[in-house]
């Protein structure tokens, strides 16, 4: 009789576990498929270029609030980026690696870290996807209801255009690029966003011990490139980080498991980089 009370409690505490907002036929697992992705990622390009350059770039009131964060990090004793961009405009082939590491590798890195997930943790890619375009989607809506210029367009506090200064091909201050770009979408920093996104994907899914601490540094070498170039203030970056928090805590209340935690009806594939199972046509879960 004992036993019977004790799994019918059970049963009972298990009925009334969270389960995620999604209904269940959406958790199940399902191997991704590419095409599907591609749309998925086509559609989150296209927010991302409609909402950072569609949106009136209101340059009185991103200069503004340029000056208010500026006071703002004075007051916090947050102001030691001026001196990092001063010695990185000192140092030209510093200035220039960290001008193009700036330009190209905030897609390369993040796209190739999608890429790898789809083919090597395919039990978890979804999860991952998930949280990198809702925090794509707060980082737009920031865009539009603060737009916030970059200290490189503030000289009067003495900070440094390296990419005006250094000719750096790509560089916003060339005016054929910046008529297409929304200068004044910097808060948050989507560079630091997705950059700790990958970062923790790395860290937790990669099976080698040095490919996992680089995937650790490499936020914190794109928050030198973005405080160095003069393309963000620090707190931009911490806005960037609440937003990838933000992602996290979604995909969660979505799917009640964690972004890298596999459904539970996936098949075992085992971490990290298991060889995929085989298995008949048609064998796997529905």
């Amino acid at each position: 009789m004992v036993a019977v009370h004790t799994r019918q409690d059970a049963a009972r505490v298990t009925s009334r576990r969270f389960t995620g907002a999604l209904p269940l036929r959406m958790l199940r697992w399902r191997r991704p498929v590419w095409w599907q992705e591609l749309g998925i990622i086509a559609i989150g390009y296209w927010l991302y270029t409609l909402g950072r350059n569609a949106v009136p770039e209101q340059e009185s009131i991103a200069l503004r609030h340029g000056r208010s964060v500026q006071h703002l990090q004075d007051v916090l004793h947050l102001n030691f980026e001026l001196s990092i961009n001063h010695f990185v405009a000192r140092t030209e082939w510093l200035a220039q690696i960290m001008d193009y590491y700036y330009a190209t590798l905030h897609f390369i890195v993040t796209i190739g870290v999608m890429v790898w997930l789809f083919a090597r943790k395919p039990h978890v890619y979804r999860g991952a996807r998930t949280v990198l375009f809702i925090t794509t989607l707060f980082g737009l809506l920031g865009f539009y209801l603060y737009p916030l210029a970059p200290p490189r367009l503030l000289p009067q506090y003495s900070y440094f255009d390296t990419l005006r200064k250094f000719h750096t091909w790509g560089s916003l201050a060339d005016p054929n690029i910046a008529e297409h770009s929304n200068q004044y979408a910097a808060m948050p920093s989507l560079h630091i966003a997705w950059a700790m996104w990958a970062g923790i994907a790395i860290f937790v899914c990669a099976r080698r011990l040095w490919v996992r601490i680089l995937g650790l540094a490499y936020p914190f070498m794109t928050l030198m490139v973005i405080v160095g170039t003069a393309n963000h203030f620090i707190i931009d970056a911490v806005g960037g980080a609440a937003i990838v928090l933000i992602g996290f805590a979604a995909q969660w209340l979505l799917s009640a498991h964690g972004a890298f935690v596999a459904p539970v009806d996936a098949p075992d594939f085992g971490m990290p980089d298991p060889p995929l199972p085989t298995m008949p046509r048609g064998a796997y879960p529905r």
